[in-house]
This record gives C-alpha cells, sequence and structure tokens, in this order.
C-alpha cells in the first residue's frame, strides 16, 4: 500500500507563454520527457495567456518576461488567482521582482535540462500538500454531484463523457446520464488530468473510453462521435498516443 510520503502528485497541467518559438520547443521537449507533467496548450504572447487560462484548467505556467504587447511581470499581476509559475527569460536583472511576485522559481535562458526539472519539482512540493479533499472527493475515486435528491458518488471508471447543456452539465456514464448544476471548467478542475480531458469547449471525456482519433473528431467505446476543436487538439492527441 501507498504511504503518504510515496502518494502520487497529481498530473501539472501545464502552459507555455513565450513569444520565441525556439524556447516552445525547448519547453515542450523538457515537458514530454518528464513524467507528471502535461502540456496543456502554447501561446506567444499575454492576450492568447488569457484566453488559454479561460479555456483551459492550468497549474503551471512557464513564462517569459519579455513579450510583444503585454510582457509578463504585467500580465502576472493582472491575474487574481494566479497557477503556479516559473519564468523564463533571457534577463537576470528581473530576478528580484519576479520573486516579489511569488513565482516559483527564474529559469535563465538557456538553461538545461537538469536545472528545468529543480524548478519543476519546487512546484511539485508546492503542489503536493493540497491533497486535500474536494468536491470531487480529493483522493477517492468518484465525482462528488448533487441532485435534486441529494449527494451522488459518480466513480470516474463509470463516467463516459460530459457535454455541456445550457446551464447545466449532462455527465453521460455507461449505464445512463445525470444532468448536474456545474460550470465546465470547475468539472475539468475537480477531474484528474490523467484520467479526462477536454476537447471542445462544450466536452470532456474518460480518456479510457477513446478507441479512434479522427482528424474531425474521435469514436468513443459506445459509438457516440465527439467533437475535437482546434484549441484542444494538441493536447488530445498527445494524451492519445500515451494511454
Amino acid at each position: 500500500m501507498m504511504t503518504n510520503t510515496q502518494a502520487a502528485v497529481p498530473v501539472i497541467r501545464c502552459l507555455v507563454a513565450d513569444d520565441e518559438l525556439m524556447a516552445h520547443q525547448i519547453l515542450e521537449q523538457y515537458i514530454l520527457q518528464t513524467p507528471g507533467l502535461l502540456l496543456v496548450a502554447k501561446c506567444r504572447n499575454a492576450l492568447e495567456a488569457f484566453a488559454k487560462l479561460e479555456q483551459h484548467a492550468i497549474d503551471l505556467i512557464f513564462l517569459d518576461i519579455e513579450m510583444p504587447l503585454v510582457n509578463g511581470i504585467t500580465f502576472l499581476k493582472t491575474l487574481s488567482n494566479p497557477p503556479k509559475v516559473i519564468f523564463t527569460t533571457a534577463y537576470a536583472n528581473y530576478a528580484l521582482e519576479g520573486y516579489d511576485l511569488n513565482v516559483t522559481d527564474y529559469l535563465l535562458k538557456p538553461f538545461s535540462y537538469d536545472r528545468f526539472l529543480k524548478a519543476v519539482e519546487k512546484v511539485k512540493l508546492l503542489l503536493q500538500p493540497g491533497v486535500a479533499p474536494t468536491e470531487a472527493g480529493g483522493e477517492n475515486d468518484y465525482l462528488l454531484v448533487k441532485e435534486k435528491e441529494g449527494l451522488m458518488k459518480i466513480a470516474y471508471d463509470d463516467i463516459v463523457f460530459i457535454e455541456a447543456s445550457r446551464d447545466y452539465m449532462k455527465v453521460i456514464t455507461v449505464s445512463g446520464q445525470h444532468l448536474i448544476h456545474q460550470t465546465m471548467k470547475k468539472l475539468e478542475e475537480l477531474l484528474p488530468a490523467d484520467r479526462f480531458i477536454r476537447t471542445h469547449k462544450s466536452f470532456i471525456v474518460a480518456l479510457r473510453q477513446i478507441k479512434l482519433l479522427k482528424p474531425d473528431g474521435m469514436v468513443l467505446m459506445n459509438k457516440a462521435e465527439i467533437p475535437v476543436s482546434v484549441n484542444y487538439a494538441e493536447g488530445v492527441k498527445e494524451q492519445f498516443m500515451r494511454k
């Protein structure tokens, strides 16, 4: 049995915000070869980063400072409840201001994979104590939802996909469906990222149910076809190939 000190750290969902293509390539390579990290999205400026944070649940941002339109420091100051942040920059003079903003680490370009790992380990240590119970059951294996009759536990293994339906979410399971009052973004945060993935603004699917990935969508075990939008295609493909 796993002890508290051996407990696995949840998957850390990452966003890369940098205007340099080379930085994107290096960080993507480092993230892909690091267990426990999931690259959710990449962007070239702060405005795109705002949009990605609205679309996805993000745990960690690799944030460049010198970007067009709005620099990384100004961007970070506008976030009321930011994810963990690791600055990635070619300019050492920003280090003090970065720490004043409570960033986890400061990587000076060009940085090695070993130095990248040290920064990531700091994030893992900060996130690990937060393994407190949540509406999703914390370390439990179910989604806890409110229905008219009261609270209900829906086992993760029973969930096929979740679809937005106006002000409600339809949780489609192997045996039926449940209508719950919850936002898609909140559900994405509650569900374990190594078992579920957002494919579209209106859909979250169970990774174990995906049998076929097509250019314009994917087919699940029960033959239901779920769309994959451009914004989520990269992350879906990556996770599908890992499973």
